[in-house]
């Protein structure tokens, strides 16, 4: 698996929880409900569900690209 980083646009991001639900090891939702990637997580740690998440963000907040 290539490596990969993920990142979410909190300017974007609507707080609907999905990425949270979707890839739990990976994201998180911050004292305001809006989604967070985990510190230390960045790169998806090896998460097959991170690919999924970023396809159920209603918003398209998440970008996961190749490093």
């Amino acid at each position: 698996m290539s490596p990969h980083r993920v990142s979410i646009d909190s300017g974007v991001c609507i707080g609907s929880g999905q990425c949270a639900l979707t890839a739990p090891s990976v994201f998180d939702q911050d004292d305001d409900g809006f989604g967070m990637v985990r510190p230390g997580r960045e790169d998806g740690a090896g998460e097959p569900m991170v690919k999924e998440a970023v396809r159920a963000c209603p918003v398209q907040a998440i970008t996961l690209e190749e490093v």
